[in-house]
């Protein structure tokens, strides 16, 4: 039966509506038990056919997931997961949540955006809510989707209703999940953002409307990219002051006691995770578009971009200088995979770009991560897929010319690493507290 927009609306204020979701990786999965633990009934779709076997199973491929949240979910009967994208004519409200990468050169992927606005529009009926909540530039839900999802007939703010709300996921955070993040709503016209309103309004504490899908693609950007240029500040200083014989962690530490004016960032090995490596180059090709140039964000792009090269230096200059020897033919272990600690993604994770540096000049690498076992297959790194993560013992890690810590998990004992290895150099302060051995330890 279809609804109109007032029953729509009821539907999700008395949580009898169908929500669909597509995309059933970090955003999407997190987002549909969010949905079923308010008693929605949910259609998650994926074109992954191991993802959807894997969750009719009940079993999770997400760390901070449990397999007995998904088996609690499909023995609900609120839970069907699948490959049909027929289905979607089912549903009441479709979410998007599925990749936006960066091509070859830099720039915007909408592929799987394109490729799902194609796989739902022929199976759309007349009062759906659509939602877009993958990270992308201003103007790609009404440039992009919206004219394939209008290519059947149905019209935006008559037939169909569109909106935007970026995802805010930070996975592995213990403190902020989908349900306490405030979430923002930007709609095609008042009627589409009322309905995403109202739906969001049953599964998170707080909704922030804006006036426009626009905005909301904005405020994605805007967020990151504030996190890319501080962390980039932070990066440029510890190459600055290792010179001067400072320790940038030390000067962190206490910088941060003042009160007001003043936040935080850390340096490290490089960016990962999927959106702030990935925003700045979505907002400067649509910059490009307008005549504009993103100095400022560009700059902090190539400072981050430039921090595997740098902690490849001083790993190659710590070896030289402590045994005479090149990274040709040195044994490295790189300690953590994930982009950052406590979780298994690796999105963009700088480990990748050291890899592939060291082997470039010869050495071998070897990893141990608790939290990723086998290296996922990769775009960019599809040569390093099915590497498994070394098994942690004392003569393991002895066995290797330096450690070097690029991902630091709470689960690695690390006086350990530092007591049983040859050399650690250290791109987190992992090691802050072991004095012992200092002379071992090499910042980077």
């Amino acid at each position: 039966m279809l609804l109109d927009i007032s029953q729509l609306k009821g539907a999700f204020e008395d949580r009898s509506a169908k929500i669909g979701i597509v995309g059933l990786g970090y955003v999407g999965l997190p987002l549909l038990l969010t949905f079923i633990n308010q008693n929605f009934y949910c259609i998650g779709f994926d074109v992954d056919e191991t993802k959807v076997d894997a969750l009719l199973n009940g079993q999770s491929y997400i760390s901070h997931i449990s397999s007995d949240a998904l088996s609690k979910a499909i023995s609900s009967c609120k839970f069907l997961p699948t490959s049909d994208f027929s289905k979607i004519s089912e549903v009441d409200a479709i979410l998007i949540c599925v990749p936006t990468p960066l091509g070859e050169n830099q720039e915007p992927d909408l592929s799987y955006i394109v490729l799902t606005g194609e796989l739902i529009a022929s199976h759309l009926h007349a009062n759906q809510l659509v939602v877009l909540e993958s990270t992308t530039y201003p103007g790609t839900s009404a440039e992009i989707l919206k004219p394939i999802l209008e290519r059947n007939g149905l019209k935006s703010g008559k037939d169909l209703f569109l909106a935007y709300s970026p995802e805010r996921e930070d996975p592995g955070n213990p403190s902020f999940g989908t349900a306490t993040i405030p979430k923002v709503v930007g709609g095609d016209g008042l009627e589409a953002s009322e309905l995403a309103c109202a739906l969001y309004d049953q599964i998170v504490a707080t909704i922030v409307p804006v006036s426009s899908m626009e905005v909301a693609e904005a405020v994605k950007l805007t967020e990151n990219i504030f996190r890319s240029v501080n962390i980039a500040m932070v990066n440029e200083l510890k190459v600055i002051y290792d010179k001067m014989g400072i320790d940038i962690w030390e000067v962190i530490e206490a910088a941060k006691s003042k009160p007001f004016g003043y936040m935080p960032f850390y340096p490290g090995p490089g960016l990962g995770g999927h959106c702030i490596p990935i925003d700045p180059f979505y907002l400067t090709f649509r910059a490009k578009q307008f005549g504009q140039d993103t100095k400022f964000i560009k700059l902090a792009g190539e400072i981050n971009t430039k921090m595997p090269y740098y902690v490849v230096a001083v790993l190659s200059g710590a070896l030289k200088k402590k045994f005479g020897i090149n990274l040709n033919g040195a044994h490295i272990l790189l300690m953590g995979l994930s982009y950052k600690k406590n979780v298994d993604d690796t999105r963009e994770s700088p480990a990748y770009k050291l890899i592939e540096l060291l082997e470039f000049q010869g050495a071998e690498v070897a990893y141990f991560d608790p939290f990723v076992p086998i290296i996922p297959k990769t775009r960019q790194y599809a040569a390093l897929a099915g590497r498994k993560s070394i098994k942690w013992s004392s003569k393991n890690v002895a066995s290797y010319d330096a450690a070097l810590i690029c991902t630091d998990h709470d689960d690695v004992n690390y006086e350990e690493l530092v007591t049983y290895s040859k050399l650690v150099v250290d791109t987190r302060n992992a090691t802050a507290l072991i004095k012992n051995e200092s002379e071992k330890i090499v910042k980077a």
